[in-house]
């Protein structure tokens, strides 16, 4: 395993104290239990919090800030976080219009999430998203797991959670954006958690999984690789047969890359995944390309398509600023 390591045990904690550090206007780091917060409180709005397991980055930590996220708890890698930090990041920035969690659906973090909620003595709700089409059924799931699409939802959530919109109309519009969602990724290598010291499953130099989880889940099939084009039509005949979009409609793509994927590479899925949106008659309203849902060095992507309309478009290009989107 060759990782920038000091000590695995201490690998998430120093991790955190660079990102505090890096952003120290935006971020602030709290200690036992963990959690990370906006620097400033904000004040008479929803709290949106959300969190999972480290390796993902910059997913959650690194979307706190003004219009997204007031609050998240990392776990160690890909390790749900503890009802105990849900609570403490409730306790911290709780402005008094309740608490929202978005919580991917993973099987840890439904469990600890929905015991946190159970114990707080706030007004609270709760946002699922699942928006892989990949498998109903994996080795962290029931039901479809929430990937790339939870930053849709913490970004359209957070503007309105920003502009005043009450608990009730939070929640109401993180599951809606979460049912217009739909993800799908392929991988060509796996990944090492550090704490494991070898990779998570073993693939040849030839071969692909497709339908991949960001946590080396299996997908659908391990296949050999295959051009780009091919590739991106297949993913996205998953996700648009999920989504069925009429022709004419206004969607949003997001092409995710899984940490060890080059820009050059996601530009051209990208370009890839838009020529097909046009054969369909669909009209790319908003995009966004990077590595925002990662898994660690993963080589791999995810495509992402939301269904939008002008209360969408008006949230998602509402100003936001975190470490890792800003504008």
């Amino acid at each position: 395993m060759k990782k920038f390591v000091n000590d695995v045990d201490s690998l998430l904690l120093e991790s955190l104290q660079g990102l505090a550090a890096a952003h120290p206007d935006l971020l602030q780091l709290h200690l036992d239990p963990t959690c990370v917060t906006r620097k400033k409180r904000a004040t008479n709005k929803v709290a949106l919090i959300s969190g999972g397991g480290a390796g993902h980055e910059p997913l959650h930590c690194g979307l706190i800030g003004r219009g997204m996220l007031d609050a998240a708890c990392p776990g160690q890698v890909f390790t749900s976080p503890t009802p105990d930090q849900m609570l403490a990041a409730a306790e911290a920035v709780d402005a008094g219009q309740g608490v929202l969690f978005i919580v991917k659906n993973y099987a840890g973090d439904v469990m600890n999430f929905q015991m946190a909620t159970e114990m707080m003595d706030r007004p609270c709700a709760t946002v699922l998203v699942n928006d892989d089409v990949a498998v109903e059924r994996s080795t962290h799931t029931t039901g479809r797991r929430g990937v790339a699409g939870t930053l849709i939802v913490e970004k359209i959530v957070g503007a309105a959670a920003e502009a005043g919109a009450s608990l009730d109309q939070c929640k109401t519009l993180g599951d809606r954006v979460n049912s217009r969602t739909a993800s799908m990724g392929v991988a060509f290598t796996s990944c090492t958690v550090p704490a494991a010291g070898r990779p998570t499953f073993d693939i040849g130099e030839r071969e692909m999984e497709f339908g991949v989880g960001i946590h080396g889940e299996p997908g659908r099939r391990r296949d050999t690789v295959r051009p780009a084009q091919q590739l991106v039509d297949e993913l996205m005949a998953a996700i648009l047969g999920d989504l069925k979009p009429a022709r004419g409609s206004e969607v949003l793509l997001h092409v995710n890359g899984f940490g060890g994927t080059p820009l050059i590479e996601l530009y051209l899925l990208f370009h890839c995944a838009n020529q097909l949106l046009e054969r369909e008659g669909l009209k790319l309203a908003r995009s966004l390309v990077g590595n925002y849902t990662t898994a660690l060095e993963m080589a791999g992507a995810s495509l992402t398509v939301s269904m939008m309309d002008e209360e969408l478009k008006s949230l998602w290009d509402a100003p936001v600023h975190t470490a890792a989107l800003h504008w």
